[in-house]
């Protein structure tokens, strides 16, 4: 079962990393094309995508260790790896739900002068929010080593470096790391995206209404980033849920599920890094033709190349 968990992730991995390299590729030439600094936006995909790649490295290398490690020699660093681990998947939680909260304020609350200053503030001082958000990761998951892993290696039990709550201050500590690193931001990109909608129904209606009905309602680039944000949080309630199983296996059977969190949150980082992809428009444009370049060279495969643009030919004719 392990060794099944390992594979799929390694599998997994590839789509990840590929991805949030692409964003950072390609975020890091238009910064050096305009000589500009990132935009808001840009600054927290490249925290998620540095944090998603950093998870996945991290992640493969403990996976990978306790299967060759099998006389928990190197306990101490599975350890400290695993606490690494999950600092940076609760980074990656709270980075997209900031993300969803800062698009949420940027479409949708501009009327309000409140929001509107609280959103002043957010450009301002996003980096500094990220970096935040890293080192909370960190302060947060750093009594694993004391609570958890030390009772785990001091009691000899096979799994070396692993998650298992025993005693009740073990309970308890993971109890509050899944609020804290799940369910608090999911409760955030839920608000956000009952925002979003909201908004957005309203705005179309009021589009229908001044056309009076002559054409459909248009939003651009702005519908591409709705649809982004809602995707975003639709993917994360889906791997919340599994999460919160696999943590509670944890809790109420003291089982090690840390292989499956790991693949789940794998899964979770691939979808979620196409996703940030498509959510932009010139991301998405220059990923479509690294595809049909790469498509170009296997001509078997040319069925699966994907349109770089909608031709729509309307034939108008006049007498």
């Amino acid at each position: 079962c392990c060794m099944s968990i390992w594979i799929i992730t390694g599998f997994l991995a590839i789509f990840t990393v590929f991805f949030n390299i692409f964003i950072l590729l390609v975020n890091q030439r238009n910064c050096r094309k305009k000589h500009l600094h990132l935009c808001p936006g840009d600054t927290i995909m490249t925290g998620i995508s540095l944090a998603s790649i950093g998870h996945q490295v991290l992640s493969y290398c403990w996976m990978t260790m306790v299967e060759i490690d099998v006389q928990c020699m190197y306990d101490m660093a599975e350890s400290i790896l695993l606490v690494l681990v999950v600092s940076l998947k609760f980074s990656i939680m709270w980075a997209t739900a900031f993300l969803t909260f800062f698009y949420s304020t940027k479409l949708v609350i501009k009327p309000i002068h409140c929001y509107t200053r609280i959103q002043e503030a957010i450009l301002k001082h996003v980096l500094t929010v990220v970096i935040v958000i890293f080192l909370s990761g960190f302060v947060n998951c750093l009594p694993l080593l004391k609570v958890l892993t030390y009772q785990n290696s001091s009691a000899g039990n096979a799994d070396c470096g692993s998650i298992t709550a025993s005693g009740v201050i073990g309970l308890s500590y993971v109890i509050y790391l899944v609020v804290i690193a799940d369910i608090v931001p999911g409760i955030l990109m839920i608000k956000c995206s009952i925002s979003i909608s909201y908004h957005l129904a309203i705005h179309l209606q009021h589009m229908k209404q001044s056309t009076n009905g002559t054409h459909t309602p248009k939003l651009g680039t702005q519908m591409r980033v709705i649809r982004m944000n809602l995707t975003l949080v639709a993917v994360f309630l889906c791997f919340l849920l599994v999460d919160l199983y696999t943590q509670s296996r944890v809790v109420l059977q003291s089982e090690n599920t840390i292989g499956l969190t790991i693949l789940f949150t794998t899964l979770y980082t691939a979808v979620s890094g196409f996703v940030l992809i498509y959510g932009k428009k010139s991301f998405w444009k220059e990923f479509l033709q690294w595809f049909n370049l790469f498509i170009d060279e296997y001509p078997c495969l040319n069925c699966m190349k994907i349109p770089e643009s909608k031709n729509i030919k309307h034939s108008v004719h006049k007498h």
